[in-house]
């Protein structure tokens, strides 16, 4: 009986603290203000593992009786990474932690080495191409995000002591540098800036372009779109009078008159009755309108 009492209890002790093991190699990726945590996967032979993660911030640590808090788009997961951008939100040390679930058992929380402030993330220069349009020195920045500015260096070829500078805020469309002259090069190197961490990056790598002759692309277009612009400008009205004119002889149209039925002048009907008839008529005369005879004369 003891040897059997022994078993249960053991495996009742093992079935208990047989946990599922935590999560290990638990760290950040942090790039360009973008935040991932990332962990090794607990294996389960023919078991899915999901898993959790919580994260604790100053506050919580000082003012929330050390409190954690579950990251929703983390919670019960497959996968093995979680983005936790949106949860580090402020430039303050975070703590964060996994955990493992399987069914019902679940592991112990295996807590990040250490605290993540998000003034550690690795910035990169942005992507950029510079662009000769004519004489107008142009670039075109990657767009980051909005936590991103961009700080434009350019210069002369072979005066780079006279290097001048352009803030760019915020990338909507190429951002016009410089007027260039003909002949030498244009140089332009950009670095990112984070006011959040006030953090910049390296500078992208130099490149360098020369003006080309003749008219601009934009001028051409300008010219191209003012001509189209007169050009409707001046036919609209003659269109519209035509049209108008169209319009009124199909629907209400003038009747011309045949030479046959045209009088120079009213005609005069005179109507006399001899002496020997006057005792049964009278004289009568009686001028007709032009309109009333043709009006007759058609009946």
């Amino acid at each position: 009986f003891l040897p059997f009492l022994f078993f249960f209890l053991l495996l009742g002790i093992v079935g208990e603290d047989a946990l599922l093991p935590a999560p290990q190699n638990i760290s950040i990726l942090s790039t360009n203000m973008k935040h991932f945590l990332t962990w090794s996967p607990v294996i389960v032979q023919g078991e899915t593992v999901r898993y959790s993660v919580e994260f604790q911030g100053e506050y919580e640590r000082e003012y929330a009786n050390e409190s954690w808090i579950p990251i929703c788009e983390c919670s019960l997961i497959t996968a093995t990474v979680c983005n936790i951008t949106e949860d580090i939100s402020a430039t303050v040390a975070y703590n964060l932690r996994v955990r493992a679930d399987v069914g019902a058992r679940r592991s112990e929380w295996g807590t990040l080495n250490g605290f993540f402030n998000r003034i550690t993330t690795s910035l990169t220069p942005p992507l950029m191409k510079v662009i000769a349009d004519g004489y107008h020195l142009l670039v075109e920045l990657e767009d980051m995000g909005p936590a991103f500015q961009f700080c434009v260096l350019y210069w002369k070829k072979g005066q780079e002591s006279r290097m001048q500078q352009k803030v760019v805020k915020e990338v909507s469309s190429v951002v016009h540098l410089d007027t260039m002259e003909a002949g030498p090069d244009y140089c332009v190197k950009a670095q990112t800036y984070v006011e959040a961490i006030n953090r910049s990056s390296s500078f992208s790598q130099t490149q360098c372009v020369r003006a080309q002759g003749g008219r601009s692309v934009w001028l051409v277009t300008a010219l191209i779109s003012s001509a189209g612009f007169a050009v409707a400008a001046l036919t609209l009205p003659f269109l519209t009078w035509k049209t108008s004119k169209i319009f009124q002889c199909s629907c209400c149209p003038v009747a011309v008159l045949p030479e046959t039925l045209r009088v120079s002048e009213p005609p005069t009907q005179l109507i006399l009755c001899g002496s020997e008839e006057a005792e049964q008529c009278d004289l009568m005369v009686r001028v007709m309108p032009s309109e009333e005879v043709l009006r007759l004369w058609i009946q």
